[in-house]
């Protein structure tokens, strides 16, 4: 605890500063004389001294290499590696409080609609300390935070100096988890507008089964994912709301803004699974189709065979007599044709009949409506 209280005080970076990184560094901060500055930076470097004379400030990092600058990012900026290492390894740990410094994950979706809808859950992890919050996301996670970098001025100068700096934190980590959340929520619509085209295949009788499949099972994937990334941020959420972190305020009034996020994606997640409710509905309704369609087949298949019996007990009686009257013990003659036709016409008229009357009797052949 000694060296995360030393890191929490230092104002120099633990680590060489000039070690070059990629762009997309951005920082805004409350000065202690309620000014608003706003800097980018390929560094984090010349954060320092602005961090170090703020009230209040958020240094925003988004990069290619997440697994190995979220790391080595944040110790530049004074946080321990006991937290970054634990928080960053441990996928299923979203949640890691120090008292002087903390760590939070929260799940950013992202979509890749081709010939599939595909759903990413990156991760942005929020890193905290009592005067400023340190977000870093993949360079993937696009616009997560443009609109807040945006208006970042506005944001921070609404927040009154009065407030003591456990309210300012949890007033900017509000606003930040808030917006990533609303990132998420978009993506809702565009799974909902594929699930509308997969419903519009459904309706179609003549589709191929074999391309009709792989579209079900990725739109259940995609909201699988999707759901999976929403459960994580409710899990973030009830660590969050009762304000049991040092860094964090305990006012009632705050807490309930942080309640009022859980219930924004409660709804979110109710509207994620009716959405599964009603393709799985639709899987119901073409699993149906498909089995009206077999029993169709096999309806034509017996009425087939059927006739096919009629046919074949219409041709066997006569062929039978035929061959036995063709035995030279009968000795047939030229004179007995007459008789021997006339024979062989009635057994087959006469078969023809029974073998359909035998048939009928079994409800076999289709009946004719009644007008």
């Amino acid at each position: 605890m000694a060296d995360i209280l030393a890191a929490e005080n230092s104002t120099t970076l633990p680590v060489n500063t000039t070690e070059a990184f990629e762009k997309h560094w951005f920082c805004s901060a409350m000065l202690k004389d309620g000014n608003v500055v706003l800097q980018d930076a390929d560094s984090p470097a010349c954060f320092l001294d602005i961090l170090a004379n703020s009230l209040l400030a958020w240094v925003d990092y988004r990069t290619s290499n997440f697994e190995q600058d979220a790391k080595r990012s944040a110790s530049m900026l004074g946080f321990s590696e006991q937290l970054t290492s634990i928080l960053i390894d441990n996928s299923s740990l979203l949640y890691l409080d120090y008292d002087v410094e903390m760590g939070i994950k929260l799940p950013s979706i992202q979509i890749r609609l081709n010939d599939h809808i595909d759903v990413q859950n990156h991760t942005t992890v929020l890193f905290l300390k009592r005067n400023f919050i340190f977000t870093v996301h993949p360079m993937l996670v696009d616009r997560r935070f443009t609109r807040l970098r945006r208006y970042s001025t506005k944001i921070l100068g609404k927040i009154p100096l009065e407030l003591s700096a456990e309210d300012k934190l949890t007033m900017l980590l509000i606003r930040i988890i808030d917006q990533n959340n609303d990132r998420n929520f978009e993506h809702l619509r565009q799974i909902e507008e594929r699930g509308d085209d997969l419903n519009r295949c459904i309706m179609d009788p003549e589709i191929d089964r074999n391309i009709l499949g792989p579209r079900i099972y990725d739109m259940k994937h995609a909201l699988i994912t999707y759901l999976n990334a929403l459960w994580d941020t409710v899990d973030v959420l009830h660590d969050l709301r009762y304000g049991d972190a040092n860094l964090l305020t305990d006012q009632p009034d705050m807490l309930k803004k942080i309640e009022f996020l859980a219930e924004n994606v409660n709804r979110q997640i109710s509207l994620s699974e009716h959405m599964s409710d009603v393709l799985a509905s639709g899987l119901e309704v073409l699993q149906t189709i498909y089995n009206n369609q077999l029993q169709a087949m096999n309806n034509k298949m017996a009425l087939l065979m059927t006739y096919l019996t009629v046919l074949g007990t219409a041709f066997l009686v006569p062929n039978t007599l035929a061959t036995i009257l063709s035995n030279s013990a009968f000795g047939m003659t030229a004179e007995d044709s007459g008789w021997y036709i006339v024979l062989l016409t009635g057994a087959t008229i006469i078969a023809t009949a029974l073998a359909f009357i035998w048939v009928k009797s079994f409800g076999i052949l289709p009946h004719k409506p009644k007008k």
